[in-house]
């Protein structure tokens, strides 16, 4: 009796020493992965302020990162840049969260309803191979200038790709998970539950960061041609016309941080939503 207790306290430290491991693994994995990162990017502005101090390209198009930071820093201090900012980045969250509230569920019926993909295919692919630049002028008709506008040309970029997503994974579901439900005694709404969303899971997030990267593109699209004086674009569009090389490339820089960000956040949903996606990578 006291070898069989000792042996199971044997057998839980170790398996505790197992996992205490593998959180420091886990832990060393991401200081690692965060140090890379932040060596990779200061090797870049590096190297950028080295290049534009040899003046190897004219100043007036490319100026030195120093330069860029301090506008960067001067235009938050003085307030230039957060109404614009604050202006982009509401009406892109609200537009992908409308895109993601249509997109889903019509991409998942598509894909589990042969009437429903006969019937919208044809506009959803048509959509999805225009380029949204030809609608600003039927949106501005309708529309007029202003956030109505832009926030519709944020809503057609990103929606398409996320429903032709959800509908491409609910059509790769393996057929014999599908049947191995059925043989157990599943209803359909089960199945569709426990087996096809879970596998389509993947594909909702690769759709939404799509859309993400779509719907940065139409924000812009919007905010440049739009009018309307707000928005990351006008100030973009701004610095253009004045030729403010470095405020033209600080507002860059804000719209890269502002694509990875919202990418890493969808990152981290998915490995909250779908932990076994980490556990197939490794």
């Amino acid at each position: 009796m006291t070898e069989t207790i000792q042996g199971a306290t044997r057998t839980n430290d170790q398996q505790n020493g197992q996992q205490i491991e593998s959180i420091e693994v886990s832990r060393f994995a991401r200081f690692k992965n965060v140090g890379i990162t932040v060596v990779n990017l200061a090797v870049f502005f590096v190297i950028w302020e080295l290049v534009a101090r040899a003046e190897v390209i004219n100043s007036l198009f490319f100026p030195r990162a120093s330069d860029m930071f301090a506008a960067l820093f001067n235009g938050f201090a003085d307030g230039t840049i957060w109404p614009q900012l604050s202006h982009s980045l509401t009406n892109f969250l609200i537009g992908l969260a409308i895109s993601a509230a249509i997109g889903i569920p019509v991409g998942l019926l598509m894909g589990a309803s042969k009437i429903a993909d006969l019937i919208l295919s044809p506009y959803v692919w048509a959509m999805t191979s225009l380029p949204r630049v030809a609608l600003i002028p039927l949106l501005i008709l309708i529309m007029g200038f202003g956030n109505s506008m832009q926030l519709t040309i944020i809503v057609l970029s990103a929606v398409f790709p996320i429903m032709v997503n959800c509908m491409a994974g609910v059509k790769t579901v393996e057929p014999s998970l599908v049947r191995a439900g059925v043989v157990f005694g599943a209803s359909r709404l089960q199945i569709y539950l426990k087996v096809i969303l879970p596998y389509t899971l993947p594909f909702v997030i690769s759709g939404v960061n799509q859309g993400i990267a779509r719907g940065l593109v139409g924000m812009l699209i919007g905010e440049l041609l739009g009018g309307g004086g707000n928005g990351l674009g006008f100030l973009l569009d701004r610095a253009g016309e004045q030729f403010d090389a470095p405020m033209l490339y600080a507002t860059l820089i804000l719209l890269a941080v502002m694509s990875v960000g919202l990418v890493q956040a969808m990152r981290w949903l998915e490995q909250r939503a779908a932990p076994w996606r980490d556990i197939s990578r490794a």
